[in-house]
């Protein structure tokens, strides 16, 4: 609180004024109605400036937003970059960068130091009050005039209302504390997604380039034949259109891949143009296999299922707090009444009364305060069938991720062990054959397709089963107990949760 330069002159003014105008008999009581203004203005204003309680990072944060504003857009449009992230690394690399780094943890974070700041400003009284009164016409009485009444007053509230308050306070922290639990899992889960996608990316680029130099192989053997006569020149054109093929399918994985990087990026909150990769080698492929642990460590950690109980349990606390306003609250104050010695009684002393008084609020509109009470009870009922929801939602996800992940693991089994090495023995006999002329040019361009859509095929597919787990360690909150699979022939019982294991794929020609 700040007093501009003309209002300091105009209260002065108005001061002096009236001290100069009211005689020598009122001008102690003009001169202590100024002195109680300047007391009360400076209780408001308060001892300490707010500046020397400001928050570690709240300069930064403003001088930060303040510089954007200010200075030229283009010098603030990307995050700094991160050299030392750059090239194929570990994902727990990436994870541990994106808890220290990522603005929606930091904001989550933030909103948990302002939750918990609440608590006690709850348990804290209001402030005291602080009046004085001046009699613009002295009263006089046998012991002297009175002039000048100073009050100060502080409210005490009923016998548990601050208490109660401060509870409700530390559940909506512990509430806030649950949510940044919930943002940390969720950036893990996405910084998983978005590294095995461009695991994929990787992977199918690589194999599309080399499936291409082995076309070019088919065009020389094709253009060779033709030139022999051995072969039509459709052969030739045919293998040819497969290279363009293949050209215009690197484009779009390109252009995936740029994609994907800045989409990593952003959640390490660096520059979209770090050349962020995964590395070449995924890792083993471990599944949970107990369905009913994954229900329980679920109901035992999920973050969100913890932020709806303190929900819960906050608005139980605000039931407590409408019961206890049907108990008033108690206001203790005391005045103090400037008297001067000139009285009516000859035996005037001139001393200063002092007053103590009491008083409370009466809680007589009844209806108002059982509204309220209903209120809060109607949104603890709201709360709980709220948790219920959300539980049965987190047991669903659970169930459905898990069999998802049971079917991923056993496709990228089947598409490693058996699918992919029965398409390879038909490329390599058709092309041998191919040569000699045993099989057409058709032939061979189909089998090598089929080779090429599994193997991209096989590592989608485990893409796909990290990113599933990644999903379901978000939903169960925390990492899985996994292990792997033990091996099922074709007559082996159900899966461990009784659902039928997933057919086999039929094999290939």
């Amino acid at each position: 609180m700040r007093f501009s330069p003309r209002t300091k002159k105009t209260f002065f003014q108005t001061l002096s004024f009236g001290v100069a105008s009211a005689g020598p008999q009122r001008s102690a009581c003009w001169f202590a109605c100024g002195l109680g203004i300047v007391v009360i203005a400076f209780a408001t204003v308060g001892c300490r400036s707010h500046r020397e309680i400001l928050t570690s990072d709240y300069v930064s944060s403003v001088n930060q937003v303040s510089h954007s504003v200010a200075t030229d857009f283009a010098a603030e449009a990307v995050p700094p970059g991160a050299a030392d992230l750059g090239g194929p690394q570990p994902v727990d690399v990436y994870i541990s960068y994106a808890l220290s780094q990522n603005p929606d943890i930091e904001v989550a974070r933030k909103k948990v130091d302002a939750a918990a700041y609440r608590v006690p400003q709850a348990a804290s009284l209001r402030d005291p009050m602080l009046g004085m009164t001046v009699f613009p016409e002295p009263v006089q009485t046998a012991a002297g005039q009175q002039e000048l009444a100073l009050t100060a007053s502080q409210q005490l509230p009923w016998f548990g209302k601050l208490d109660t308050r401060a509870a409700a306070a530390e559940a909506d922290a512990n509430v806030a504390r649950a949510q940044l639990a919930s943002v940390e899992l969720s950036v893990i889960e996405q910084v998983k997604r978005a590294y095995y996608e461009l695991y994929y990316i990787q992977k199918a680029t690589r194999i599309t380039e080399e499936n291409r130099k082995l076309l070019l192989d088919f065009v020389r053997i094709a253009d060779s034949k033709y030139r022999t006569g051995k072969a039509s020149q459709q052969d030739v054109l045919r293998a040819q259109v497969e290279v363009s093929n293949l050209d215009s399918q690197l484009i779009r994985l390109r252009q995936q891949l740029d994609s994907g990087q800045a989409k990593l990026a952003r959640l390490l909150h660096i520059s979209p143009n770090t050349p962020v990769l995964a590395l070449e080698q995924a890792p083993e492929q471990q599944i949970p296999q107990d369905l009913q642990r994954l229900y329980e460590q679920a109901i035992a950690q999920q973050p969100e299922l913890h932020a709806q109980l303190a929900a819960v349990q906050s608005n139980r606390h605000k039931v407590d707090l409408a019961r206890l306003d049907f108990f008033p609250d108690l206001t203790a104050g005391m005045t103090w009444i400037g008297t001067s010695a000139a009285g009516l009684s000859p035996v005037s002393t001139g001393e200063d009364p002092l007053l103590l008084g009491f008083s409370v609020n009466l809680p007589i509109y009844r209806k108002r305060l059982e509204a309220g009470v209903r209120e809060a009870e109607s949104r603890v009922v709201a709360s709980t069938r709220q948790y219920d929801s959300l539980r049965d939602r987190t047991a669903e996800s659970v169930k459905d991720l898990y069999v998802q992940a049971i079917s991923q693991y056993d496709l990228v089994k089947l598409f490693r062990d058996d699918i992919i090495p029965k398409s390879e023995q038909p490329l390599e006999v058709s092309e041998s054959a191919y040569q000699v002329g045993e099989v057409d040019f058709l032939q061979l361009i189909d089998n090598w397709q089929r080779l090429l859509r599994f193997r991209i095929a096989y590592h989608r597919l485990e893409s796909q089963l990290q990113q599933t787990l990644a999903t379901l360690e978000r939903v169960v909150g925390g990492q899985l107990q996994t292990e792997v699979p033990t091996e099922r022939g074709p007559d082996a019982p159900p899966a461990p949760n009784g659902l039928p294991v997933p057919e086999a794929l039929p094999a290939q020609p």
